[in-house]
């Protein structure tokens, strides 16, 4: 199932502008329910800027209409985002981040030798010699090439490398390594959300247990008399 081009926007739009439950708005854009209730708590890094799907015609008022009377219909989108498809060639690296490819090349070479040279070329976007110059440390600038991820400093998405190491794991007949940040992030929402609620809890006992013991009597200096209420 297609999802929109910016799942997040998209799901602070719903969440802002509809009675979409949170189970809805993350099958539909392609989160995980516990995304769609951290944009709803504010709890993401910065406040998304909403993006109206209807507008973007990627889903329509009908849909939504269907939507918001049954809890369990399953949205659907009207069209998928369309693709950004890739010519045959070498892959294309922006300006400013061409420095930073035999950094990302020395990692993978450190990190994971597993992943052929023709692999790593095709990641990154790069040459056999490159690659060849900098494991035998023969490159003309070895001095100053330190390994960074190369999802890190952006000359490649996380999935693309995920995907290459798999494969290459596969190939070499070893177990590919596991990622745990992911879980790690889950937890800790999981954790902020329970923490969050748990405060307004305590919160709202104090108030009402404030209010049900009527206002209390001060001493000279702003003191709280704790044996007498206020006349």
């Amino acid at each position: 199932m297609p999802h929109p081009l910016m799942p997040h926007a998209t799901a602070s739009w719903l969440v802002d502008n509809t009675s979409l439950s949170f189970d809805q708005i993350a099958e539909f854009c392609g989160l995980h329910i516990l995304e769609v209730q951290a944009i709803a708590d504010d709890l993401a890094a910065t406040k998304l800027t909403g993006r109206d799907p209807v507008r973007a015609h990627e889903l329509t008022q009908e849909e939504i209409d269907k939507g918001q009377a049954d809890p369990n219909h399953v949205l659907v989108m009207s069209k998928g985002p369309d693709q950004v498809r890739r010519t045959k060639g070498p892959r294309y690296t922006p300006v400013s981040k061409r420095q930073d490819k035999p950094d990302g090349i020395a990692w993978l070479i450190k990190n994971h030798p597993e992943i052929s040279d023709g692999q790593i070329g095709k990641l990154i976007g790069t040459t056999r010699t490159t690659i060849q110059a900098i494991r035998e440390r023969s490159h003309w600038n070895i001095a100053n090439i330190t390994p960074k991820d190369p999802v890190t400093v952006g000359l490649c998405t996380q999935r693309e490398l995920d995907a290459i190491v798999i494969k290459a794991a596969k190939k070499a007949g070893i177990e590919a390594p596991r990622d745990e940040r992911i879980e790690g992030d889950r937890e800790a929402l999981i954790e902020e959300l329970r923490e969050e609620r748990r405060q307004a809890a305590a919160d709202a006992e104090a108030a009402l247990a404030a209010e049900e013991a009527g206002p209390v009597a001060t001493l000279p200096g702003g003191m709280i008399d704790p044996f007498k209420k206020a006349e």
